[in-house]
């Protein structure tokens, strides 16, 4: 089994995607802190069922599994579910950054509280999880693998989810330094960029009538990736963000172009030239 006796965090994991990664963790050996306060998926409201579910349903496999309703938007929360796999386990080798909340809105109706909400429940959670996985795991001295979830939104841009983009684009930039930052403690950052059908994004057009399914766009495709990630079969592979849609496995990147450099090294390029030599500036290939 590829995770046996690790202990992996999965945030975000009573419903959708990070459910399926707790099942298939568990399914692989590990020892499983299933956090998820059971909201809505604006954020709003508290249920403990979803996490207390999927613990049951990894029990009732032979597993182990602990719930934790720690809000990990804020540090005190995250610092409270790294503590409880600690406590109830006796470490911490897997971090899976899965929370997230929508609430789609056109840029010029957008407003701060439902800007900063979105920014909060993925980028804000996956910063302040990461910082106290990271802390447990250089104590340890053992290393560890940590996975960030983005969206390929955040490479994109989609209609009426700039808040959505912006946190998923944060994301990415978050994991880059701290693959960065972590390599020296054989702490490997990576992510995953799921397209896949949850309650999250069931009413996108792509999902409607005549659309994807979750037979064949289901989180049941995320959660073997989320393992390479979280196991050693990723080797050295740290920085990496790897898209699962449905069978289709890519990896995206923000890269900079070939580009061009002027005769004259002391002499700034006019806004002309530039305009002259836009096609060779942004050559990719």
């Amino acid at each position: 089994m590829l995770l046996e006796d690790r202990v992996v965090v999965i945030t975000g994991a009573g419903r959708g995607i990070g459910r399926a990664e707790a099942l298939r963790c568990a399914e692989e050996g590990a020892r499983v802190v299933v956090n998820d306060l059971g909201c809505a998926r604006d954020g709003t409201g508290y249920d403990e069922a979803p996490a207390r579910e999927v613990v049951a349903a990894i029990e009732a496999r032979g597993g182990r599994a602990v719930a934790s309703f720690d809000d990990v938007r804020t540090s005190e929360g995250a610092e409270r579910l790294v503590a409880t796999a600690v406590a109830t386990f006796g470490g911490l080798d897997g971090l899976i950054n899965n929370a997230a909340i929508v609430r789609d809105a056109g840029a010029l109706k957008l407003d701060d509280e439902t800007f900063d909400a979105v920014l909060a429940g993925l980028l804000g959670s996956s910063l302040r999880v990461s910082r106290a996985a990271a802390r447990q795991m250089v104590a340890q001295r053992r290393g560890g693998h940590i996975v960030m979830t983005t969206s390929t939104v955040g490479f994109t841009g989609n209609f009426q989810q700039s808040n959505l983009a912006a946190a998923s684009a944060g994301v990415y930039g978050l994991a880059r330094a701290l693959a960065l930052e972590l390599k020296k403690h054989n702490i490997r950052v990576n992510m995953l960029a799921p397209t896949a059908r949850t309650r999250l994004n069931e009413d996108l057009p792509m999902f409607g009538p005549g659309g994807l399914t979750e037979a064949t766009y289901g989180p049941q495709f995320v959660a073997p990736a989320a393992v390479f990630l979280l196991s050693h079969l990723c080797g050295e592979l740290t920085g990496e963000a790897l898209s699962v849609a449905g069978t289709r496995l890519t990896t995206w990147a923000m890269r900079e172009s070939f580009g061009v450099v002027g005769d004259d090294p002391k002499t700034p390029w006019s806004p002309e030239a530039i305009a002259a030599q836009w096609d060779a500036i942004s050559r990719s290939r």
